[in-house]
Formats: structure tokens, C-alpha cells, sequence
């Protein structure tokens, strides 16, 4: 359509017949040639150049964005990255585009909500974004229990939730939950396998509608209630009678620090499968209740106690459970040798046995001794203040020809002689942990030839050995060999410093010391504020220092 409008043709034109004019007759200069009008201007643009600037200059156009690979990606492939992150980082990345946010909220399996008290005014949208969620955790902060999750909000959260779906739930701090609202919650999860309750206000009767509705419950922990009855003085028998339904599903319960724990045992007596039980930290009497939950529960495989009054009578009981394989005794100071040969009498599955004598010197070489004779497949044993000798772990080694975990920790008997006798008869052990005993290098040494399965060793608070011990083991051993040495520093009654790892933390306490008095602190008022968190900070680094160093040196 004709002649291109553009400024440079026009003004050559201008130019060529100006100069012809010119050589003809002199003339009066032709007038500046007319722009264009706005209608007719284009602008050439070259794909990869900046747009026009306004000033003038070169005149380039921006590059197209780059092509977002992510869109290539099915669901399938973008949900496993997605169940690769954490959780914030999966947060953020829902927030990323509209289809993100679309793909984890059909994907996500766990789901952690605040339980505050407008969440059941939420709790349709939520779950009706969140569709696959099978894993649900209520948390309300602890300074929150007033504004909690409450009985109404209970009902309509349960309302919402994915009944078909939900495997598991978890209740921490929810102060404001009765046990109807408990009732509500279970009611509308049928399927759910494992419930956890924690810093709540029901009791124990809220349970008995929790194994009516969930006949497919395997996992019940319960810690810390505030709405168990008050059984002072009653802590010799089972304080309450609760008709609970039999869970013929339940495998592990777990009671944590429970006032009146005691409450629970007809729910556990109730659970003619159950394998594992937990009873840590709780009040009461325990030896009638375990002879009650032994008679009733056979088949216990695990058995964890802690921190109870029980004795030699509960442990007897304890002896019924043929197929005992894991035992735990930490913190029970009525128990003794006796207990323990009862239960070594009749346990011969016995894989696991972890004994915290808390150095009351009732449980040694007599109980371990029946160990080594009647259970031969243990596997782990872990000693912690319990004095055994050679004499002891000479019969394990020798019976207990699996034992491929042991661990010695405040151990005042084992020296020298019991780690040669170790060496000498443990030739299943993997992994050894000696911490707190009176061992050295002559006893470590033996090691060298000892032991062939051997691959870790971790020693604590052990002052007679040497770190030269240390390297010379790990030469001569070699291969995948791993052994580390943590030697807690002290101070003696006379202030002297035991070692030069000491002076060098002394020499470092008083060079902090001398720069941080050299340091200029500000006069202003507006970095007051700073200065004192400064030195605060200031502070707790060297009281950290002075508690692993000791004082620094008089100058």
C-alpha cells in the first residue's frame, strides 16, 4: 500500500530535492519536513530488544517469560514432590499458583489444625477442601485451654470430617472438651485405628463410648488428663469400676503421667489381644492391678514400667505372659533379683531387657545370672546403675549367644577384668555403650582381638581412658569400626585442673573475657535497648562456658 511512512525515507527525501533546488537558483532553505500523523507512525520491534525508552536511545522490546516446566507435570508426579517436603515448605507451595494449592489439598494425607473455638465454624470449608486426609491432629496451645475447641465445636467438626477416611486422631490441650464431646468426635471416625489424647479435661468414662464406636481402635495412648476422679489414699486397689466394652481390636496402650492411672485397668483388662503396655509415671499401687491385667491379657509381647510402685509380687504376675519378649524396668526401687528370676523362670522369648536400678543395689549378679540361663535369644540389654560383675557377664556371654546390643552405664563394679571378660565371651556384640564406669585403656585394649562382630563403641565419662586408647583401637581395627570417646572435664576438691583440654577451656574463658571488656558499648539512648540484649546474650555464653570449663584462673 504504497510508500512506508517512516521518519528516516522521509527526511532522504527532503534532503536530495533540496539539493537539486540548490544548484539551480539560491533559495531560501526548505521548511523542517512534516511528521508523519499519529495514525501512519509504527515502531519496529525486534523479539529479545528493551521497549522504547521516553528519553530517547535504543529502542528494544522485553523477552517473553520463560516456560514453566511444572505445567508439564502430572498430579500424580507433582503429589509426590509435594509429599517430599515439610510440612511449611508444603504450605508455601500450595500458595504458589491454583493449581498447587488444588493438587495438596487432594493429596495431603496429615493435616495439623489449631483447635481454638471458631474452628467448628470452619471446619466445613476445611474439610471439604482437604478431601484426603486420614491423619488429624487438634492442638490448642497451652496458654490457650480457655478458648479451646469446646462440645459444640466437637459436633460440628465432626460433622465435617471424612468418616470413610480418617485413621487417626490426635487431641492435645483441648481443656474446654468434655466427654460427650470426646463421644461426638469418635462417633464420626468408625474406622480410625489410633487415638492419642493428651492435657485434656475428660475422663475415663469418655472412653467407653470412643471402643463402641471405634471397633477398629489397635492404638490408645492417654496422658496427662485433668478429669480423673481424686483417689487419694485409695492407691492399694482398682478405684473405679467402668464397664468397658471388650476391644478385641486394641494392641498397644500406653498411660502417662496419670494421677489416678488405676482407673484404666478395666479398659486394659477389657483387650484380650493386647501386645504392648505402657504404664509410665503413674500413681498408685501396681502389683494387684498387673496380677488383674496378666490373668486377663496373656499375650503381652511388650511391657514398659516406669517410674511405679511395683514389686517382686507385680513382676511375679508379670512372669504369666509366656511371650514376653521386650521388658523395661526404669525407676522401680522395690524390685529385686527375685522379681527378675521370676520372670527369667518363665519368659524364655526374652529379646529385650532395659533395667534402670537407679542405684539401689536390689537387682545384680543373682538376677542376671537367671537371665543368662533362661532367656538364650536376648538380643539388647541395657544396665543402668546395676552393679554386675565377671561372674554375671561371663554366663551371658557364654548362654546369651545372640546378644549383639549392650549398654553399662553407671556401672561401679565394671572395670578392667568385666570388658576383657566381654571381649573374651560376647562374640555376637555389635554395639557396646560404657558411660560412667571405672574402665581404662588396659580393659579397652582388650578389644583389639575381642568382639570380631564389633562395629560401634561409645564411651562416656570414662576418665581412665585415653583418646591414644581411642585412635589405636580405631587402626588396628579398621574396616567399618566406629568408637567416640566423651570425656566430661570436672575439677577436684583442691581446684586443680585434671587434664590440658581444662586449661585450654581457661585460656578461652579469660580471652573472651579480656574482649568483651575491650569492646565499646553505646551511649545513645536508642541502642540501649540493644546493648542490653547484648549482654545478656554475653552472659549466657559464659555461663555456659563457666559450667563446662569451671571459673576462670585468678589473674
Amino acid at each position: 500500500m504504497g510508500q512506508s511512512p517512516s521518519t528516516p525515507r522521509l527526511a532522504k527525501s527532503s534532503s536530495s530535492s533540496s539539493s537539486s533546488t540548490s544548484s539551480a537558483s539560491p533559495s531560501p532553505p526548505p521548511p523542517p519536513p512534516m511528521a508523519p500523523p499519529r495514525a501512519q507512525r509504527t515502531m519496529l520491534v525486534v523479539a529479545g530488544d528493551a521497549p522504547p525508552t521516553a528519553g530517547g536511545g535504543a529502542r528494544f522490546a522485553a523477552p517473553p517469560p520463560e516456560r514453566d516446566h511444572t505445567q508439564d507435570l502430572p498430579d500424580e508426579i507433582l503429589s509426590l514432590v509435594f509429599a517430599s517436603l515439610t510440612p511449611t515448605d508444603r504450605n508455601a507451595c500450595s500458595l504458589t499458583c491454583a493449581r498447587w494449592k488444588e493438587v495438596d489439598a487432594s493429596t495431603r494425607h496429615r493435616l495439623s489444625l489449631d483447635a481454638r473455638a471458631a474452628l467448628g465454624y470452619a471446619a466445613q470449608g476445611i474439610f471439604a477442601r482437604f478431601t484426603a486426609v486420614s491423619k488429624l491432629a487438634l492442638r490448642c496451645a497451652r496458654g490457650s485451654g480457655t478458648d479451646s475447641l469446646s462440645d459444640d465445636g466437637a459436633r460440628q467438626v465432626a460433622a465435617a470430617l471424612p468418616s470413610a477416611r480418617l485413621a487417626r486422631l490426635k487431641l492435645r490441650g483441648l481443656r474446654q472438651l468434655s466427654d460427650d464431646g470426646l463421644a461426638s468426635l469418635a462417633g464420626a471416625t468408625p474406622v480410625i485405628r489410633k487415638l492419642s489424647v493428651a492435657s485434656c479435661s475428660f475422663g475415663p468414662k469418655a472412653f467407653v463410648a470412643v471402643l463402641r464406636s471405634c471397633p477398629l481402635l489397635e492404638d490408645l495412648s492417654v496422658k496427662r488428663l485433668r478429669g480423673l476422679p481424686d483417689t487419694a489414699g485409695a492407691t492399694t486397689a482398682i478405684t473405679e469400676e467402668i464397664l468397658f466394652p471388650p476391644a478385641s481390636s486394641l494392641r498397644s496402650v500406653c498411660l502417662k503421667d496419670l494421677y489416678s492411672a488405676l482407673c484404666f485397668v478395666p479398659l486394659v483388662a477389657s483387650s484380650p489381644n493386647l501386645r504392648s503396655l505402657k504404664i509410665l509415671r503413674c500413681s498408685g499401687s501396681w502389683d494387684l492391678p498387673l496380677e488383674v491385667i496378666a490373668a486377663r491379657v496373656p499375650g503381652l509381647v511388650e511391657l514398659h514400667l516406669e517410674k511405679l510402685q511395683v514389686g517382686d509380687r507385680g513382676l511375679s504376675a508379670v512372669s504369666a505372659c509366656a511371650n514376653l519378649e521386650v521388658l523395661f524396668l526404669v525407676k522401680t526401687p522395690e524390685c529385686t533379683d527375685a522379681g527378675i528370676i521370676s520372670v527369667a523362670e518363665k519368659c524364655h522369648k526374652l529379646r529385650k531387657l532395659h533395667i534402670d536400678g537407679w542405684r539401689t543395689n536390689r537387682i545384680g549378679d543373682h538376677g542376671l545370672m537367671a537371665v543368662a540361663r533362661g532367656c538364650p535369644d536376648l538380643q539388647e540389654l541395657v544396665l543402668i546403675g546395676v552393679n554386675p560383675t565377671v561372674q554375671s557377664l561371663r554366663m551371658l556371654g557364654e548362654h546369651c549367644r545372640s546378644l549383639e546390643r549392650l549398654a553399662l552405664c553407671g556401672c561401679e563394679t565394671v572395670g578392667d577384668p568385666e570388658i576383657i571378660c566381654l571381649a573374651e565371651r560376647c562374640a555376637a556384640l555389635k554395639k557396646l555403650c560404657i558411660k560412667g564406669c571405672p574402665v581404662s585403656d588396659r580393659g579397652m585394649w582388650a578389644l583389639n582381638g575381642g568382639c570380631p562382630s564389633l562395629v560401634k563403641v561409645k564411651l562416656k565419662r570414662c576418665r581412665g581412658v585415653s583418646y591414644e586408647c581411642i585412635e589405636n583401637l580405631k587402626v588396628v581395627r579398621g574396616g567399618s569400626f566406629s568408637i567416640s570417646l566423651d570425656i566430661v572435664l570436672e575439677r577436684d576438691a583442691g581446684g586443680a585442673i585434671e587434664n590440658g583440654g581444662q586449661e585450654a577451656g581457661q585460656v578461652q574463658i579469660t580471652e573472651l573475657t579480656d574482649q568483651m571488656a575491650a569492646m565499646d558499648l553505646p551511649t545513645n539512648a536508642t541502642n540501649a535497648q540493644s546493648s542490653a540484649q547484648a549482654s545478656s546474650r554475653m552472659r549466657s555464653v559464659m555461663s555456659a562456658l563457666r559450667r563446662r570449663f569451671g571459673n576462670p584462673p585468678a589473674l
